[in-house]
């Protein structure tokens, strides 16, 4: 069985998308210019998840192989 997602799933996912890529650019913006070495890490670190979380996301719009 193929998968398919419906328009609203879909539209769904391009939002979540768009606003995970929002979130990467401002923690990738803002670790450069953070001077505490602690929040220097936690933008690093959230900004490694987001990079997997939008993996994740685009894998769902473009994974259409057939199921077994």
């Amino acid at each position: 069985m193929t998968k398919y997602l419906g328009l609203h799933e879909t539209l769904d996912l391009h939002e979540l998308l768009t606003f995970k890529n929002l979130c990467l650019t401002k923690a990738t913006t803002m670790s450069v210019l953070a001077q505490d070495p602690e929040l220097k890490a936690i933008l690093s670190e959230d900004a490694a998840s987001g990079t997997q979380h939008i993996q994740q996301l685009q894998k769902f719009l473009t994974d259409r192989s057939e199921s077994k």
